[in-house]
């Protein structure tokens, strides 16, 4: 009796440590893009004279199931600014069953379909089409068993070399200190997954995703899914400053929006995240967060 009280009051404090640190990155990283914003100047910054330094509106949503007494939810954090066109930093907990089809899908759902998810998603569309767009998640994911999954992707407008080798040695840091294996292994996941199969090309440059992380030491796992999100806050404001006040044409904003045609097709399609949410009865408002407020196709 004492053992399975232990476990569950372990599992208790686990979630609770996981929920508590996506809390905190999602604010770190919204103080570090509203810094940003107040940062712009010259000629983009006269550009949008009229228009203030962006900062977070945040909205919370409460998810809906009849079946569970406490579905959880999460909180929405937007802003449209002059550095970025529209970025969103979403938080969500929650819990309930998953759908007799899905369950099948998911590892330790089958049998028993119940499950409980804490994680961060962020997207950002920038305003300028030097700046690369980004998009970053991590998650922890209870079942029968545990995992914790994520990743973060760049996609530049047009690749610019310094730009892609500094995201992958920020995101190969961050995997080399807890495992040289990390890196080359969800480097090619990132390559394979972030691939738009109809299109037969790469959604942007890459970077790392992983799902399913469960070597058998939660702690372990938990400190490098904290890294990922760390190196993330670290690598990605440095980007921003390097092409924020580059001067920009309406051509360049044309092939930004079309990128971003690229970006819109792969989330709708092939999206994990878009589609765990629409199946577990999720916000679509906060799921479909990570689409542009502009795109174009030729």
């Amino acid at each position: 009796m004492t053992d399975t009280a232990d476990t569950h009051d372990l599992a208790t404090e686990r979630k609770q440590r996981a929920e508590s640190w996506f809390r905190e990155l999602r604010d770190d990283i919204c103080a570090a893009f509203e810094r940003l914003e107040d940062e712009l100047s010259g000629e983009n910054a006269e550009r949008l004279a009229d228009t203030p330094p962006g900062r977070f509106e945040r909205r919370t949503w409460r998810r809906q199931d009849p079946e569970v007494e406490e579905p959880g939810g999460g909180t929405m954090s937007i802003m449209h600014g002059r550095v970025f066109e529209k970025v969103g930093v979403n938080i969500s907990t929650v819990q309930g069953r998953f759908s007799e089809g899905f369950a099948k899908e998911i590892p330790g759902a089958e049998a028993d379909p119940t499950f409980w998810a804490s994680g961060i998603s962020l997207v950002a569309h920038m305003r300028s089409p030097h700046v690369p767009a980004v998009h970053m998640n991590t998650r922890h994911i209870v079942t029968a068993t545990s995992w914790f999954g994520g990743g973060s992707d760049l996609n530049p407008s047009r690749e610019d070399e310094a730009d892609t080798r500094d995201f992958h040695a920020a995101m190969q840091a961050a995997c080399d200190a807890h495992d040289p294996g990390y890196y080359p292994r969800f480097k090619a996941w990132a390559d394979d997954y972030f691939f738009i199969k109809h299109r037969g090309e790469a959604r942007g440059v890459g970077g790392i995703f992983y799902d399913y992380l469960d070597s058998g030491d939660w702690e372990a796992d938990f400190a490098f899914t904290r890294d990922v999100g760390k190196a993330f806050l670290d690598i990605y404001p440095t980007l921003v400053r390097r092409h924020m006040h580059k001067p920009w044409t309406e051509a360049d904003r044309q092939h930004q929006l079309f990128r971003r045609g690229r970006y819109v097709e792969f989330n709708l399609l092939y999206d994990r995240g878009t589609r765990f949410g629409l199946q577990t009865g999720g916000n679509p408002e906060a799921i479909l967060m990570s689409l542009p407020p502009l795109a174009g196709w030729p």
